[in-house]
């Protein structure tokens, strides 16, 4: 594999931390960017994904879709040769999970406040 063919991406954190950066094929995919930030997640954090399909992964303003090449999705201008590429790392946790969650907010009490003004 040539040199010039490989990306160094590093992936920011909710928090603000990095986790890498990694050196990439311009031809992997985004799935392989995932799995791999799901494998290397940080212990200690109070949001870990626990799948792939949880992680989004944002770079330039758009979320990058995981068919998508890393190639396809570095920028053509302003790169700097040798440079860094940042991707920001969003948590979703699955729709099963926070339809449990909701279950069990929705058992407890009820408060009803209710206010009026008569001017």
């Amino acid at each position: 594999m040539p040199e010039d063919d490989l990306i160094d991406i590093k992936f920011r954190l909710y928090d603000g931390s990095d986790v890498g950066p990694f050196r990439y094929s311009s031809a992997s995919t985004v799935d392989v960017l995932k799995q791999r930030i799901v494998s290397d997640w940080p212990k200690g954090k109070t949001v870990t994904p626990k799948a792939a399909s949880e992680v989004k992964l944002i770079s330039s303003g758009k979320i990058l879709e995981n068919n998508k090449t890393v190639g396809q999705c570095k920028l053509p201008f302003g790169e700097s040769t040798g440079g860094v590429i940042i991707m920001h790392v969003v948590v979703q946790p699955s729709l099963a999970k926070a339809k449990t969650e909701k279950k069990i907010d929705d058992t407890s009490p009820q408060k009803v406040v209710c206010s009026c003004s008569i001017l």
